[in-house]
């Protein structure tokens, strides 16, 4: 069984032996934020008011294109810090260990990270957003729109 994690400056290559598949994810940009280490971020976006610039990189600044139109956007970034060997954690305010398929920890084998983030402004190939909790430096795998009547469940009750 060969298993290869590489990063490599704009492309993040995963090979998994057992199944012969082979992803490759283009790292689009990176990440500006205020927070540097474990403890310095929020346990989810939202909780924050700090702001954060994403970065594209020019060869992507096309996919831009009407992104002054949007308010809100999901962001999706690879939390290159994380745990990859972690299959339970306890998560925040909890006393109790899950599986990390039944909750939202950063810690898991493909650490793909989502929020959904408010755009403050956008220049030239900086997106200003609030409510991103990506740690400073990390690779953007992709920006999509937040449409609420398409990405939330309407008939959520608590």
């Amino acid at each position: 069984m060969l298993k290869t994690y590489i990063c490599i400056l704009c492309e993040i290559v995963f090979s998994v032996k057992e199944r012969k598949n082979i992803m490759i994810l283009k790292k689009l940009g990176i990440i500006h934020s205020p927070y540097e280490e474990k403890g310095d971020a929020p346990p989810q976006g939202k909780y924050s008011e700090e702001i954060a610039t994403i970065e594209i990189f020019d060869k992507f600044t096309d996919a831009m294109d009407g992104l002054e139109e949007v308010k809100s956007i999901i962001v999706l970034y690879w939390g290159d810090r994380a745990d990859r060997e972690r299959l339970k954690s306890i998560p925040p305010y909890m006393t109790k260990e899950y599986g990390i398929f039944s909750i939202r920890s950063p810690h898991r084998p493909n650490p793909i990270a989502i929020c959904v983030c408010n755009i403050i402004s956008i220049e030239k190939n900086r997106i200003m957003v609030k409510g991103l909790d990506a740690f400073d430096g990390s690779p953007l795998l992709d920006i999509k729109r937040f449409i609420p009547r398409v990405d939330t469940d309407q008939n959520y009750k608590k």
